[in-house]
């Protein structure tokens, strides 16, 4: 077979890429590790910013997005039972909106396959053959055949252990990372949101987050130690110890219900560079992950589909490689302002291990100053919304 790219990843960066590539008459082949049932099974975050709203609506999968996406104006910040607001609109003009990742990738499957798109499932064994060269070409297997794609330039959107990042050589990349000493705990309840916008609590018992994915089914999470296990988690632990940590006016009115999901999510931050190595691009977790504080996991992905596909438009479409050769440096740009984003939020509203009190004294003083300072609040709404691509 042949390409023009050749995308590893079926999630909703490949696909996305995929959908704007033929929206602009580009062709590309999607190669997807597991089935499509597994990749719709995933529960992931759905707080998008101003900037995958526009991606999507670009790549023509934006109605049912924007008939029964929730538009959220703001979010909440708790510091124990006292409520912080921070209205987006009001600081920024720009709201996000909440649609679940499983929704935009099912979007996106079903634009891909009206289109004809091409997608293999199930696929082993990838191997990224002369990146480096004018012709690089993929080789794997589907069910024990073995298939070959030849094609102009890959794009690694195959997450943290997808194949992409390790062809590059070592002693090409560099990588950075940070390891929190704590995970989330997040369970899914088909019950009412206990409030319209999301809540990020700060508390001496730990984090805790209250989210939602529609108007009967609820996401919520508290930070554990890395040692727990969710079989030591039963519905009625979890419930006690999660309105010990949010305010109490939310805890009055809050409905519980049996949990249909339950993991433990570790956190890290973590960025490799360079992003490009010949004609291999990586995007999304490939390339970097973020703590969840701040929700900006897929739309750093997002961000660099956005310069990839721009790259690739204006290569073929008007012989200019600019694009393409500023890839790397223009998405990392971006990337790590993202991670100084997560990294500070995560930072604010978490308790750590051993903390020193004055530690503690400089995360309340953090908070009053976000509380009282309207400055403060505008530099949290603009990196929340989005900063410009």
């Amino acid at each position: 077979m042949k390409t023009q790219v050749a995308i590893i990843g079926g999630g909703p960066s490949g696909l996305l890429l995929s959908q704007l590539l033929d929206k602009a008459g580009i062709s590309s082949i999607v190669l997807e590790r597991k089935t499509k049932e597994y990749v719709l099974g995933r529960i992931r975050a759905g707080v998008l910013e101003q900037g995958f709203v526009g991606l999507m609506r670009k790549a023509g999968v934006s109605g049912r997005m924007d008939a029964e996406g929730y538009t959220h104006d703001g979010t909440v910040i708790s510091n124990g039972d006292e409520i912080i607001q921070i209205n987006f609109s009001e600081l920024t003009g720009t709201p996000v909106v909440v649609y679940g990742q499983t929704e935009v990738t099912r979007d996106l499957y079903e634009a891909r396959e009206k289109a004809g798109g091409q997608i293999e499932f199930e696929v082993e064994d990838v191997v990224i053959n002369d990146a480096k060269s004018d012709s690089p070409y993929l080789t794997y297997t589907v069910h024990g055949e073995e298939r070959r794609i030849d094609c102009d330039f890959v794009a690694g959107c195959d997450g943290f252990h997808g194949v992409s990042r390790q062809t590059i050589p070592e002693d090409v990349r560099t990588e950075y990372e940070k390891v929190y000493p704590f995970g989330w705990l997040g369970i899914l309840s088909e019950t009412p949101p206990v409030h319209d916008e999301l809540i990020y609590c700060n508390s001496p018992r730990g984090f805790a987050l209250c989210s939602m994915r529609n108007a009967n089914l609820s996401r919520y999470y508290v930070q554990v130690p890395l040692t727990d296990k969710v079989e030591e988690w039963s519905d009625e632990r979890f419930w006690d110890e999660f309105k010990s940590r949010i305010p109490a006016e939310m805890a009055e009115k809050l409905v519980t219900g049996p949990s249909i999901e339950k993991s433990i999510a570790p956190l890290r931050s973590f960025v490799t560079e360079p992003m490009r190595w010949g004609n291999l691009f990586l995007c999304g977790d490939a390339a970097h992950i973020v703590p969840p504080t701040g929700a900006k996991g897929l739309n750093t992905a997002a961000s660099d589909i956005h310069y990839l596909y721009e790259g690739l438009k204006a290569h073929y479409l008007d012989g200019d490689s600019e694009g393409l050769d500023t890839y790397s440096e223009k998405a990392l740009l971006r990337i790590w302002k993202a991670e100084r984003f997560s990294w500070w939020m995560t930072n604010l509203l978490h308790q750590f291990p051993d903390q020193p009190a004055f530690d503690v004294k400089m995360q309340q003083a953090e908070l009053n100053f976000l509380r009282d300072n309207t400055e403060a609040q505008k530099v949290l709404a603009q990196n929340y919304v989005g900063l410009p691509y």
